[in-house]
């Protein structure tokens, strides 16, 4: 059998394009949804968001390393698993949060929040988390990767059009209103394709190392699910946004890592590997998670979008 490090995938400099312009869209579309005083829920009502955000970008990096020293893959499976677990909520956890009939516009605003801190959260956990153990921190050495360079692709794709949707969104609320919707399920529609065709040009490869990197995306991408919703509990927060937490740690921007391992370790197919898998598994995972939640009805509590609209005197709080 070759050796999942050797793998290189049927992608061109063309397909990155397309995925990170992909990216950048959807971005664009969930930030058409958002106003500037978005943020300023993590002020008024830290709790929530503030757990979501640990859960994500502490805990979740934590564990993983955990877990690879548990499993000891090879560095590159290691590596993609760590990429995975540093990067930002993935936008389709919002859809999924609304069918699991928990909080959305937590959701949406953890999405917001997290994308915007991976700008520099995502190069400086990866950095960190990947550098620890010896046999990792070797191949990234070799790799010769700054962590700068990750910043600034993080800003591209995801920083800049956080920007210009809530901008466009805040100066033309009309335009914002009848396109977000559009934009957001075709540039979905357009992702989804793109892993399909992905997946279908490297078929040989998934099939060849599934049973190796299964196991271990199960198990990593459960544990996302597992962090945010027991953490949230724990700390006493109410089963709505106990379950946008849990989806939103869960649901890791998996194509924001496939598009770094394929601009910066194109030659280390296990990263690449199992970035795409996770993106795969997750949407199963996710869905599945959603139905159960949604077959035990609705969540209760209110919630915090509830209490902040409770707050706002001027009653301007967006319906879930």
């Amino acid at each position: 059998m070759e050796k999942l490090q050797n793998v290189q995938l049927n992608l061109n400099i063309e397909a990155l394009l397309l995925l990170n312009l992909i990216l950048a869209i959807i971005m664009f579309g969930v930030a058409l949804d958002l106003r500037f005083r978005d943020f300023k829920i993590i002020f008024h009502l830290p709790r929530a968001p503030l757990i979501g955000l640990v859960a994500q970008f502490l805990l979740l990096p934590a564990f993983t390393y955990l877990l690879v020293q548990l499993l000891e893959p090879e560095p590159g499976m290691a590596l993609g698993m760590i990429l995975v677990a540093t990067c930002p909520g993935g936008n389709v956890s919002n859809v999924m949060t609304h069918l699991a009939r928990g909080n959305t516009a937590l959701s949406v605003s953890m999405t917001a929040i997290s994308s915007a801190a991976a700008v520099l959260l995502t190069p400086l956990n990866f950095a960190f988390w990947g550098s620890l153990d010896p046999a990792h921190a070797a191949l990234l050495q070799e790799l010769d990767v700054n962590p700068l360079q990750i910043f600034f692709s993080v800003v591209l794709v995801l920083g800049v059009p956080l920007v210009v949707g809530m901008t466009v969104a805040a100066r033309f609320p009309g335009f914002a209103a009848r396109a977000r919707n559009h934009i957001r399920y075709l540039s979905y529609f357009f992702f989804l394709g793109f892993i399909a065709v992905a997946f279908a040009m490297n078929a040989d490869y998934f099939v060849e190392f599934i049973g190796l990197i299964f196991l271990g995306v199960f198990l990593h991408n459960a544990m996302g699910f597992i962090l945010g919703y027991g953490s949230a509990r724990l700390l006493r927060i109410q089963e709505r946004d106990a379950r946008a937490i849990s989806l939103e740690t869960g649901i890791q921007n998996a194509g924001l890592a496939l598009a770094l391992v394929l601009t910066y370790f194109a030659d280390q197919g296990g990263m690449a590997i199992i970035a795409g898998w996770y993106g795969i598994w997750e949407l199963i995972a996710g869905l599945l998670l959603a139905a159960i939640w949604a077959r035990n009805g609705s969540a209760k509590g209110e919630g915090l979008s509830h209490r902040a609209a409770a707050k706002d005197g001027a009653g301007n709080s967006r319906e879930e």
